[in-house]
């Protein structure tokens, strides 16, 4: 059986990542590398990220269709201080455009660029979000946890989702939207600086427009 550790070691040689690359794009500290690496057991979902890339690793080995980079469209913006008004953006089946990250990872993914500092210093403005597209669990399951979230009317936003009446998205430096229905949760598989990423522009989409909460 293939330990956590073996997993992050096997997915640093084909990145090519150091344990604070790694650490930027799974969300999490250098030390909780570190963590992990002496033998300490990730969170659930941290575990499953781990897991998922070592998988579609061994599947498709370290090499790609660039030099190692993998495509990632991006299918939108998700507000962390900004609201993104969706009704007025209008992405194209290829998305809006693409980026690459030196990661292999599952084919259910997607990009949503952070817009906003609400969620500083864990999350930036320009930060690119990988996330599932497809809601896996119920949102009961997210509590507690930070999540791209759509409510009800169609916005879209970085929040940690709580228990409230129905539920309550939390900030770490602004005020708590409540009293949210949420209609898709998009679970964070990995958190992605811009200077790691490589951007190839494509053709149509309108960008979303911005309201400041």
């Amino acid at each position: 059986m293939v330990t956590i550790p073996d997993k992050i070691r096997a997915i640093m040689k084909a990145s090519g990542w150091k344990q604070m690359q790694l650490a930027d794009h799974l969300g999490v500290s250098q030390s909780t590398v570190n963590r992990w690496l002496a033998g300490a057991e990730p969170e659930g979902h941290r575990r499953d990220a781990i897991n998922d890339a070592y998988e579609r690793l061994s599947v498709d080995g370290p090499a790609s269709n660039d030099g190692g980079w993998y495509p990632v469209p991006i299918m939108g913006y998700v507000g962390a201080g900004a609201e993104i008004m969706p009704e007025f953006e209008q992405v194209p089946p290829e998305g809006l455009d693409q980026v690459h990250v030196p990661f292999p990872l599952p084919d259910d993914m997607m990009a949503l660029e952070i817009r906003g500092d609400s969620m500083l210093p864990v999350y930036k403005d320009g930060h690119v979000l990988v996330v599932y597209r497809d809601q896996k669990k119920p949102v009961a399951a997210f509590f507690g946890e930070d999540a791209a979230v759509r409510t009800s009317d169609g916005r879209r936003f970085l929040k940690t989702i709580m228990r409230g009446s129905p539920i309550t998205l939390m900030s770490f430096n602004a005020a708590p939207i409540e009293n949210v229905s949420l209609e898709w949760v998009g679970e964070i598989f990995a958190v992605i600086p811009r200077a790691q990423l490589k951007k190839t522009a494509t053709s149509g989409g309108i960008q979303g427009s911005l309201k400041l909460d």
